[in-house]
C-alpha cells in the first residue's frame, strides 16, 4: 500500500509539474492580440459628457493599458483645469461689470437728483 502510495504522487507531481512548465510543444493559452484605444476622445473640440460615457478602454491580461487610461485622464485633467480657469476669468469679469454697473448707477444717481434740484 505504501508502495503505490508513493508511485501515484510521484505521478500526480510529474503530471502537476509539467502541465506548470509547459510539457507540450503547444502553448496552453494562446497569445491574445493587444487591444487598441477603440473610442478615443475627438482632438478637434472639447470632450464632453456623452464622449466620456461612450470610451471604452481597452483591457490587457492583467487589467487596463496604463498608458491609454493615463492618455485621457491626463487629457480629461487638462481640459477640466483650462474650463475651470475660463469659467473663474468669466465670473471676475462679471463681478468686475456688476461693481463698474452698480458704482456708475449710484453716482449716476446722485447727479441726476442734483440736477433736478437746481
Amino acid at each position: 500500500m505504501f508502495w503505490f502510495l508513493l508511485i501515484t504522487m510521484v505521478v500526480v507531481v510529474a503530471a502537476v509539474t509539467l502541465a506548470v512548465v509547459g510539457g507540450g510543444d503547444s502553448e496552453v493559452l494562446p497569445e491574445a492580440a493587444p487591444q487598441q484605444l477603440v473610442d478615443p476622445l475627438p482632438a478637434s473640440r472639447p470632450a464632453d459628457q456623452a464622449d466620456v460615457e461612450a470610451l471604452r478602454l481597452p483591457v490587457a491580461p492583467r487589467g487596463y493599458r496604463m498608458a491609454d487610461v493615463d492618455d485621457v485622464l491626463g487629457r480629461l485633467g487638462a481640459e477640466l483645469a483650462e474650463r475651470d480657469a475660463r469659467i473663474a476669468e468669466l465670473e471676475a469679469a462679471l463681478a468686475g461689470a456688476r461693481s463698474r454697473g452698480e458704482q456708475g448707477g449710484a453716482q449716476g444717481g446722485t447727479e441726476g437728483e442734483g440736477g433736478e434740484g437746481a
